[in-house]
């Protein structure tokens, strides 16, 4: 386990809600000890001292629950430099020690490039890791130059491209429902499945987020990383084995098998919204293009939704819907999937039959299976709902994932082509975006988004 660990920008929001309260709970289950040592830079004029009392109010905030002997550790560990990391002479003192460190990337995604050029600089420790958060890339041509300028650090092995989705307890069960449970897999294709909805619905608004969010919109900000990773691992063959070469290959092969969209496909299968004044719940919501930092002509879209199909021997005719949209009037964050109507119903009033739908719900996280069973009266039929409660691990979700990094395990991140063919799915969508061939709708905030499309 490597015993270093350098956070590049750690006084900013990833860390404070995140990465602070991951360390913490790898502390408090006894996954580090005391030989793990923590190095944050970002631009403040801190001393260590100062960083650690920022740190202490973080943990309050967003580490209730944890043991305090657990979050002193924690702040015990941590050290800080005031630095610019895409300066090499910064950098080099923040990652400057002994054996290999851990380098977290905790920045808008913008700086990428020209951090990894002052490390490639400066140059890394043997067995060194570099991670880095979504989304990989502004398109598929600046994906390719990052893991061009990162296969010139480290090797593709040492790159952790985290999304945290993939540690979510619901996104693992999708697996474990699967792969473990003879009753779905021989039903999981096209012959009984319609479709599949991917969805990630949310009452939250901006919240302050104009910095990160009006330069990527839902698009790039959901849909083309923690979406598409769902899609993987609903439409995926069976690997050989949980490790990372055997789960990667079998989530490439699924986006290499999407069908391209062609220039009519986006116009038709494919929306944009942005949300109006409006109501959710006891708050008022201004337009979006009213939430301070916002700039109106960028034409951000705070909804998007993307029909796939894929062509495979398995999904050939299955429609995967994959949606995301902020200020809706309901949080609604699950994987839905929507079984074909049985082909003959001998009962009186048939038409109360509805098709069957297994829910992995994200959040909160739980399973559910709707299906139809008989009513109060013989021979009526009636809606029958199945639902649990997942277990929480033992790790949130960034516990698990820094855990990987740490151990050097990267099955749960992002290999570099996997990254670039991610891209390649919504190449078409982006340009016929940009062109204002998909018009931007509009939905009142508490909505449930824009009106249904006329087909």
């Amino acid at each position: 386990m490597i015993d270093r660990l350098a956070v590049l920008g750690a006084t900013g929001d990833l860390t404070a809600r995140f990465l602070l309260p991951a360390l913490t709970a790898l502390r408090a289950s006894g996954q580090v000890g005391d030989g793990l040592r923590v190095t944050g830079a970002s631009r403040e004029d801190w001393p260590t001292e100062h960083y650690r009392e920022w740190a202490a109010t973080q943990l309050e905030r967003h580490g209730g629950g944890y043991p305090e002997e657990a979050k002193d550790a924690v702040l015990a560990s941590l050290s800080y430099l005031r630095a610019n990391v895409t300066n090499p002479a910064d950098v080099a003192a923040v990652v400057a020690g002994e054996g290999p460190v851990a380098v977290y990337l905790a920045l808008p995604p913008a700086l990428f490039p020209s951090v990894i050029t002052a490390l490639h600089e400066v140059g890394l420790p043997p067995g060194s890791r570099v991670v880095l958060e979504k989304p990989f890339g502004e398109d598929l041509a600046g994906a390719q130059e990052l893991n061009r300028l990162l296969a010139d650090l480290v090797p593709e092995q040492a790159v952790f491209r985290v999304d945290h989705f993939l540690a979510m307890t619901t996104v693992q069960n999708v697996l474990g429902s699967r792969l473990a449970n003879r009753v779905l897999e021989p039903i999981w294709n096209s012959t009984h499945i319609e479709r599949v909805d991917i969805v990630w619905d949310e009452t939250l608004a901006l919240e302050g987020r104009a910095g990160y969010y009006d330069h990527v919109g839902a698009l790039k900000d959901m849909v083309q990383n923690h979406l598409l990773q769902l899609l993987c691992l609903v439409a995926m063959e069976p690997p050989i084995t949980l490790g990372e070469r055997d789960l990667r290959d079998r989530k490439v092969d699924v986006l290499r098998s999407v069908r391209p969209l062609t220039e009519h496909d986006v116009v038709h299968r494919t929306r944009r919204a942005r949300y109006l004044p409006g109501r959710i719940g006891e708050r008022e919501v201004p337009a979006y293009i009213d939430e301070e930092g916002v700039a109106p002509k960028r034409r951000t879209e705070t909804f998007a939704e993307v029909e796939l199909e894929l062509d495979s021997w398995r999904w050939a005719g299955t429609t995967f819907r994959l949606r995301s949209g902020k200020a809706l009037g309901v949080d609604r964050k699950e994987v839905a999937v929507h079984f074909r109507p049985v082909p003959h119903l001998p009962f009186e009033h048939s038409e109360e039959a509805l098709p069957n739908v297994l829910r992995f719900e994200l959040e909160p996280e739980g399973l559910a299976l709707d299906l139809t069973g008989i009513g109060a009266h013989a021979h009526e039929l009636a809606p029958l709902s199945l639902t649990a409660r997942m277990e929480p691990q033992d790790l949130p979700a960034y516990g698990r994932l820094l855990l990987d990094v740490l151990n050097g395990d990267p099955a749960l991140s992002i290999r570099g082509d996997e990254a670039e063919e991610a891209w390649r799915v919504l190449e078409p969508v982006l340009s016929a975006w940009e062109r204002d061939l998909v018009p931007l709708e509009e939905y009142p905030a508490g909505s449930q988004g824009p009106p249904p499309r006329q087909r």
